[in-house]
């Protein structure tokens, strides 16, 4: 069902990118538009998860490197029946992860150098449960195929926008001119991220649900979101707030301001995250 989904996502995406197309240059545009998808999606594909990790400075450990890190990924990976991903560090000073990769058998799963400073070993298991949840219903797929098409579509508004400034809409072939100039300028990229969050917050709270299990300990992840919110609304992370299409891969929003669980959130509201994770420890107690 999530490759379904996911082919669906990709397709909404793909058909905003042609449409772009259209309305920068016509009939014309919109076949360019349609080869840059397809090259985009399959270069994705392959490449989207190594070009998240080198955008974020990711340096990969090994268990000699941090033994404690690596052994609860390595356990939990055991009981969620998943090959072993690759563990990464980001040295960010605001508490987060993420996982990207583009099926099980080619996942990493990414912490920063804040998290691991404000969590006990506990509420890090719960954190990485969640990330594991994401690689295991190929979730990472989803998430580094739509930033990256996402982020296309924004090069492709400014394109229109700096040649809009120029003069350039009044082209024939341009399907509307210098209106469809201003479309895509303005319009495109709130587009992009509307189809990008339709299913990011969803999957937020079936990440959170199967984390818990993986984990054992609703609690723990609970208590992890309650650290990480309080600590990471304060603190910059300079990276993302550059390449806001990456925003959605993290297990809380990387970006200032966002709180609210409304339509153009990234993720759910961590308040009532943390409150169904209670429900589950309340109904069914600790999982061993």
């Amino acid at each position: 069902m999530n490759l379904f989904k996911t082919g669906i996502l990709i397709a909404a995406l793909t058909a905003l990118f042609m449409l772009c197309g259209w309305l920068i240059g016509g009939t014309g545009g919109m076949l360019i538009a349609l080869a840059i998808a397809a090259a985009t999606n399959l270069f994705a594909y392959w490449n989207a998860d190594k070009m998240v990790l080198r955008l974020y400075n990711a340096e990969e450990v090994t268990r000699a490197d941090n033994p404690g890190l690596y052994g609860i990924v390595e356990q939990l990976a055991d009981r969620a029946r998943i090959p072993m991903p690759r563990v990464y560090i980001v040295d960010q000073e605001q508490p987060n992860a993420f996982a990207t990769g583009r099926d099980p058998a080619h996942a990493a799963v990414c912490v920063t150098s804040g998290l691991l400073r404000i969590v006990n070993s506990e509420e890090l298991a719960g954190v990485l449960g969640h990330e594991l949840s994401h690689i295991k219903h190929r979730d990472t797929l989803t998430m580094t195929v739509t930033a990256t098409i996402a982020g296309a579509i924004g090069m492709l508004a400014n394109f229109a926008f700096f040649f809009g400034g120029f003069g350039f809409g009044g082209r024939r072939g341009n399907a509307l001119g210098i209106l469809g100039m201003i479309l895509v300028a303005m319009v495109a990229p709130l587009a992009a991220v509307l189809v990008q969050l339709a299913i990011s917050r969803s999957r937020e709270y079936d990440a959170d649900r199967e984390g818990a299990r993986v984990s054992g300990h609703p609690m723990w992840l609970a208590s992890a979101l309650d650290k990480i919110e309080g600590v990471a609304r304060e603190t910059q992370n300079p990276v993302a707030a550059s390449h806001p299409a990456t925003a959605h891969m993290f297990i809380v929003n990387p970006l200032a301001g966002t709180r609210m669980d409304h339509l153009f959130a990234s993720h759910p509201d961590t308040a009532n995250r943390i409150k169904r994770l209670r429900e589950m420890a309340g109904v069914a107690g600790p999982w061993g």
